[in-house]
């Protein structure tokens, strides 16, 4: 697997299943970027809204639900769930083993290179911010 600013080329669900990070960020380019999140059972990413950012998220592995404007809808296994920006948002493991998921930003939305090991790191990260346009 190689992970840098120059891109991405690798197993990418494999990786997804292989960690037990919060959030990974494997690969930033100048409109998007490549990011593996582990939700451990009960877990979730937090209620969010993303400016001028889009989201693509894709469950590799566990269930849970999202929630994106609102609404609730089951979320296991190759599903998909596209967040436009300025949608209010969640994913939430409803299962009983971790669910680990793929995301997609553009732009990126997290400084390069970033692991968070739980949320709780995420949240405390005061300089994970977008890098520059």
């Amino acid at each position: 697997m190689t992970t840098s600013n120059s891109g991405y080329h690798g197993d990418l669900f494999g990786a997804a299943r292989a960690s037990d990070d919060f959030r990974q960020v494997l690969a930033t380019a100048a409109h998007t970027q490549l990011v593996i999140m582990t939700l451990p059972p009960g877990g979730e990413i937090g209620a969010e809204v993303h400016h001028g950012i889009d989201q693509i998220l894709i469950a590799v592995d566990g269930a849970g639900e999202s929630v994106v404007d609102g609404v609730k809808r089951p979320m296991r296994e190759g599903h998909a769930v596209v967040v436009p920006e300025g949608v209010e948002h969640n994913i939430v493991n409803t299962g009983d083993r971790p669910l680990r998921l793929v995301t997609v930003y553009g732009p990126p939305d997290h400084r390069p290179g970033t692991v968070h090991h739980t949320r709780a790191d995420a949240e405390r990260d005061e300089l994970d911010v977008p890098p520059p346009a």
